[in-house]
């Protein structure tokens, strides 16, 4: 029962933590990043907003590497905190300047998705990440 009311976590469920949140997040990301690659796999008219004024094939293109490769990339636990900050800029332009004047709850689910890379990047890939093979 002490158990339930400690707020310090063990080392073993800090990192499975880190763990499920990097999987389950590259997961979630993956169905927003997967229709932008098979949309630029199948060509045609490129049709994807331009928030930053670098094109709209240039805008898809940044979005559809972080969102597939970045959570790949966050799941495997490799290069993660270089990930989570391209993910981190991607969450940022999308709900402080693409959806700028919608809606909160509009916004909300990006901000679910700043929020877990903000504490991706703050404490790293963890144990059960390859990221640890490569510190050594």
């Amino acid at each position: 029962m002490k158990n339930i009311f400690s707020s310090t976590p063990s080392n073993f469920q800090t990192h499975l933590s880190l763990l499920i949140l990097r999987v389950g997040s590259g997961i979630l990301m993956l169905t927003h990043g997967w229709p932008k690659l098979t949309r630029l796999v199948e060509g045609g008219e490129i049709t994807f907003p331009d928030p930053l004024g670098i094109g709209s094939f240039a805008s898809l293109l940044f979005a559809m590497l972080t969102e597939v490769v970045g959570s790949i990339l966050i799941m495997l636990g490799l290069a993660t905190r270089f990930a989570a900050i391209s993910l981190i800029f991607t969450m940022i332009v999308a709900v402080f300047i693409h959806h700028a004047d919608d809606p909160f709850a509009r916004k909300e689910l990006g901000l679910m998705y700043l929020l877990i890379y903000i504490v991706i990047l703050i404490m790293g890939s963890g144990k059960y990440a390859i990221d640890r093979f490569i510190r050594k």
